[in-house]
């Protein structure tokens, strides 16, 4: 049970419940609205932007520009967190995450994906790391691997072209990686290998809490500047889930149990109907906190003025 989550933030999902299943994004952090729903508690942590983790059955949720989303570099706004802080744009993100791509998007922060994927389960101890520091790692490696592979030039038919850039240099970019994990009773849980770990996974959500560790990693090229940080939230059940029989029912309604981390799909009307609470925000679940990119953006700054 003591495993990091493969691709986690991967498969967060701020879409509607009938998107979220036709695209079959599953995970135990997933955020959607659903009508006739009332909208969760929400207990906002000290010094950070809070908002509600399901929006409202009025509420309609935003959806990331289409090119964007695809990878393309197109946002034409001046204003925004990079040229703010006189940073190139856009920003090469290093993740193929959707809900990463839908975050920086609502951020208005352009940029442009750029992935290269590692063998993230050979790194770090899953026995002996604290989550933080596994999160923290594995962004780290993402980023050594990613700013290899575009110094090496073996990334240079996947990177912008210069008329979306704004700076002259070429060479000038900021890489973005991140990496999550959901942690509960002290455990790293994975994705459950069988319908009984799946039950033993919600029998345990009555009694404790679930919780997100999510991290982010920021690159100045050519400098090699680098800035990072982490963040968290938590999941409070209700206590109906025990007892509820909820995996059946959402095997019986073709939810892909065996194949969410945690074994649940909290985008899924079952399931939401037994959250109680969410301690954090929506964009730290989903595996990226705002406020801390805002942070890390603006620290990146001040490292870079005072070379």
């Amino acid at each position: 049970m003591k495993h990091r989550i493969g691709c986690l933030p991967t498969i967060y999902t701020l879409i509607y419940a009938s998107i979220s299943k036709t695209l079959h994004r599953c995970s135990l952090l997933s955020v959607s609205a659903f009508n006739n729903n009332p909208p969760l508690t929400i207990r906002p942590q000290p010094h950070k932007n809070r908002r509600a983790i399901f929006a409202s059955s009025s509420s309609s949720p935003s959806t990331p520009n289409q090119n964007m989303a695809a990878g393309d570099a197109t946002s034409t706004t001046d204003d925004n967190l990079l040229s703010r802080n006189g940073l190139p744009s856009p920003l090469l993100l290093g993740s193929a995450s959707f809900t990463r791509k839908l975050i920086l998007s609502e951020m208005n922060i352009p940029y442009h994906k750029v992935v290269r994927p590692i063998d993230e389960k050979s790194l770090g101890d899953r026995t002996k790391d604290a989550p933080r520091d596994l999160v923290l790692t594995l962004a780290s490696a993402k980023m050594d691997h990613l700013v290899n592979e575009i110094r090496s030039g073996n990334c240079a038919e996947d990177m912008p072209t210069s008329t979306t850039k704004t700076t002259k240099n070429d060479d000038e970019w900021i890489v973005l990686t991140g990496d999550q994990v959901v942690t509960h009773n002290g455990n790293i849980l994975e994705k459950p290998e069988s319908i009984e770990e799946a039950k033993e996974f919600v029998e345990g959500y009555a009694s404790e809490p679930c919780r997100t560790v999510g991290s982010c990693v920021l690159t100045h090229l050519p400098s090699g500047v680098r800035v990072s940080g982490v963040d968290t939230a938590t999941i409070h059940f209700k206590s109906t889930i025990e007892g509820s029989g909820l995996v059946d029912r959402l095997l019986e309604d073709g939810a892909p149990i065996l194949s969410c981390a945690g074994g649940l799909m909290i985008e899924h009307p079952l399931v939401r109907e037994h959250v109680d609470r969410i301690d954090g925000t929506e964009d730290s679940v989903m595996g990226l906190s705002k406020a801390l990119v805002e942070r890390l953006l603006g620290d990146l700054k001040e490292k870079l003025d005072e070379r």
